[in-house]
């Protein structure tokens, strides 16, 4: 009898281990369908995003890509997100990994250096990776042209206060 009771305790637990790998695997999965590939691997490898421009001239295009080069010519950085709006200039980059000790200095640098080459622009400099994250998806999203505007320059905002939430 004891026998019987222990297979069934040793039964009900397999399957409650069973049960609670299943939603996590499921829950998993679902997050994942939310962000696009390239997103999700940003953070794995290097993925030097063209820029964004949210005010589509001309001039902007090109001095998005003159920024993306300047950026990516500091040697302790190896990627960079770069978002220029009608207001802000988000950069969002990351560092070599045995440069991460030096974080604050480096983005020192960098706001000084961009300000004093761009002095009419106003920048938002970030090594979060969660900014850098963000900085990527909405790339990702202007890329589908039936992605609006409006809810481009909404997520740009809500990834500014984000950043200034985090200084």
């Amino acid at each position: 009898m004891a026998v019987t009771v222990v297979k069934n305790v040793s039964g009900i637990i397999k399957l409650a281990i069973s049960i609670a790998l299943f939603f996590a695997v499921g829950g998993c999965s679902e997050q994942s369908k939310s962000k696009s590939t390239e997103t999700r691997l940003s953070l794995l490898r290097t993925t030097n995003p063209h820029p964004a421009v949210l005010d589509e001239k001309s001039e902007e295009f090109a001095f998005a890509e003159k920024l993306h080069k300047e950026v990516l010519k500091q040697p302790e950085i190896y990627d960079a997100a770069i978002i220029t709006g009608k207001k802000e200039v988000l950069v969002a980059y990351k560092v070599r990994h045995l440069k991460r000790f030096k974080m604050k200095k480096i983005e020192s640098t960098l706001t000084k250096k961009l300000e004093k080459k761009y002095p009419e622009e106003n920048f938002i400099v970030s090594s979060d990776y969660k900014i850098f994250l963000e900085a990527v998806e909405l790339n990702e999203k202007l890329k589908n042209p039936k992605y609006s505007r409006k809810k481009a320059n909404d997520q740009f905002k809500s990834i500014i206060k984000l950043q200034k939430e985090q200084t």
